[in-house]
């Protein structure tokens, strides 16, 4: 099958815009909690939706008092938190529109996002945050209003508003019509300098109320998710409208260090995250039992559960391995759960494939991780896994009112209610983006036979090595990283004769997997990454890999790197993607050292 299209569940509504969905969530369920902060004793109260739409009221007000003018633009540099949606919406309420800035930009970023979208405000959180703007702020002279977070200009600006009538902001409110702009996201520039994408109120609108139907076991007044990822990306700004049209209790820790905790006293439903989440939970669970000597009781667990999901898939489950089963439930996999909240039922994966074996593991768990699939200007998903009927490995259908199709060369195109208007002030851009109504995601992938997408690489991350070979990244790369010390992997070959590798260690697992095997747990990396139990284990990750695929694309040589990969030295994104092109730049005398006068044999090499 080369095309799916799913038709819309719920009937468009033109006229609508964001504020609507918070406006009819109001009046159906008044004293529904919508949000919980959290308590100093380490609890969490709760905020109904019309507490909420007060406060949203409130600051919109504030906004209207200081001279914000329908249309205008304000920019947000501010971690998950509360307080970053009532924002939102409360830019939206005033009629205005928001430009998210990443809290990890640096100055020159800041000054190109801003400047290139006209902002004509800011507000930041943190003093770190306000410094790096302030920084650029001098070749911003649109920008007039500052606000910070952290010296209670909220309250303020709240209080200054007091004297704005109710009907302004209702005016205002609904000024915005479907096809007007309701935010400008700039892209993370993994490919060049960064592009405003302008998604639309009928964007959000209409995706919430077609993603709520198709996955109801998930959206509902009974669920309850715990944001943790960055609400400046639109996976987590998605889910945070979504949850509003579904009533859904939202909470927020944004310091992944004390994720667990959160977890265990928030207690979610569903989970929001990144495959690299799902692997440092993984890892984390696997080392702790190592270290108290029952890592082998956990490798066995893991290999029963995730026998165990694939003979749900076959469609039954042997006697000997429910057996089985039941007892590493019991001793292990219950305490994981446990560690989640113990009511977590399902996960949304996106940005990148979760892997076959975590999949499974998880499943067996009791998490079913819907893995799903979509970009920035696609509103965030363009599929996603429904629970009745999901495929591990595969990113789903595509929701009601979107569809996909594979063009001739392999890659994903997508049309529907979810398409951005465009590039902002990138008529270019925008132009070589579609092909006719159709967005080119850039992309390759699959549909089965059931309409379900597989994605299987980047079309701009193939790699043809020099005896014609087509390698993608990803099938390599994907299996490797899930290994506890691998930090990230890039594979790199291309017009060179052989597929290598860049490896650089995980910084926080490696010293408890050190100790766990008999070494030095204040080993640095340089010296780490000498060790042969260290390059032991990565050619054993290596080689799985390598199995997987033919000799002509296997791994024949790897370096490591003297750091990790991290969005602090400017190779992640915010969402944890390889900036491929930074890596490649920065660390090209590496890879050219990779092929100097080495043959294409197994074998590793050292960066000092």
């Amino acid at each position: 099958m080369d095309l799916c299209e799913m038709p819309a569940i719920v009937p468009a509504d033109p006229g609508a815009n964001t504020t609507d969905l918070l406006v009819e969530r109001v009046k159906a369920t008044p004293n529904l909690a919508l949000f919980s902060l959290p308590t100093d004793d380490g609890g969490w109260t709760d905020v109904t939706a019309k507490e909420f739409e007060d406060q949203v009221i409130a600051l919109a007000k504030g906004f209207v008092a200081a001279g914000i003018e329908p249309g205008d633009k304000i920019g947000l540099m501010c971690k998950t938190r509360y307080e970053w949606t009532l924002i939102d919406f409360a830019i939206w309420y005033a009629g205005a529109v928001m430009v998210p800035i990443y809290e990890t930009s640096s100055p020159s970023q800041i000054q190109y996002n801003l400047s290139d979208s006209g902002t004509v405000a800011m507000m930041t959180e943190t003093p770190d945050h306000f410094a790096r703007f302030d920084e650029a702020h001098p070749d911003l002279p649109l920008i007039k209003n500052v606000w910070k977070i952290d010296t209670g200009d909220l309250e303020k600006l709240a209080a200054s508003g007091k004297d704005v009538p109710d009907k302004e902001i209702e005016r205002r409110r609904n000024l915005a019509k479907g096809s007007d702009l309701a935010t400008l996201i700039y892209t993370a520039g993994t490919t060049g300098r960064p592009k405003g994408c302008m998604l639309t109120h009928s964007n959000f609108v209409e995706l919430s109320r077609n993603a709520r139907e198709a996955i109801p076991e998930v959206v509902n007044t009974e669920s309850s998710t715990l944001l943790f990822i960055t609400l400046a990306h639109i996976f987590a700004r998605f889910i945070a409208v979504l949850a509003i049209h579904g009533g859904v209790k939202v909470g927020h820790q944004a310091d992944t260090k004390q994720l667990l905790p959160a977890m265990g006293s928030f207690r979610p439903t569903f989970l929001l995250a990144v495959p690299r989440v799902f692997e440092k939970v993984y890892n984390s669970s696997e080392q702790k039992a190592e270290s108290g000597g029952k890592g082998k009781i956990f490798r066995k667990a893991a290999a029963v559960a995730v026998a165990h999901s694939k003979a749900l898939d076959a469609g039954k489950v042997p006697f000997g391995l429910a057996m089985q089963f039941a007892l590493f439930d019991k001793l292990v996999l219950s305490k994981i759960r446990h560690a989640l909240g113990g009511r977590v039922k399902y996960a949304v994966s996106g940005s990148a494939p979760l892997g076959l074996f975590l999949g499974h593991f998880y499943r067996s768990l009791g998490l079913t991780i819907l893995e799903g699939y979509g970009l920035t200007e696609t509103t965030a998903p363009i599929s996603v896994n429904v629970p009745s009927n999901f495929k591990i490995g595969k990113v789903g259908p595509p929701l009601p009112g979107c569809s996909a199709r594979i063009a001739e060369d392999g890659e994903i195109e997508a049309a529907g209610i979810n398409i951005f208007a465009g590039y902002w002030n990138n008529p270019e851009a925008t132009k070589g983006a579609f092909n006719g109504k159709w967005f080119k995601t850039g992309d390759i992938g699959s549909i089965d036979e059931d309409g379900y997408l597989e994605i299987t690489g980047r079309k701009k991350e193939m790699i043809v090595t020099a005896g014609g070979k087509n390698v993608a990244p990803a099938t390599l790369e994907d299996p490797i990283r899930a290994n506890p010390i691998i930090g990230q992997v890039i594979v790199v070959g291309d017009r060179k004769p052989f597929i290598g590798a860049l490896i650089s260690l995980d910084e926080e697992m490696l010293p408890v997997w050190l100790n766990n095997n008999g070494e030095d747990a204040t080993m640095p990396i340089d010296q780490a990454s000498k060790n042969p139990k260290v390059l032991a284990e990565i050619q054993s990750a290596i080689d799985k890999a390598n199995a997987g695929v033919s000799r002509a694309e296997s791994i024949r040589k790897f370096v490591i790197l003297p750091h990790d990969l991290t969005e602090a030295s400017g190779h992640l994104t915010p969402k944890l993607s390889v900036k491929r092109n930074v890596v490649l730049s920065d660390f090209e005398d590496v890879i050219e050292g990779l092929y100097e006068d080495s043959p294409p044999t197994q074998g590793h090499s050292v960066v000092g």
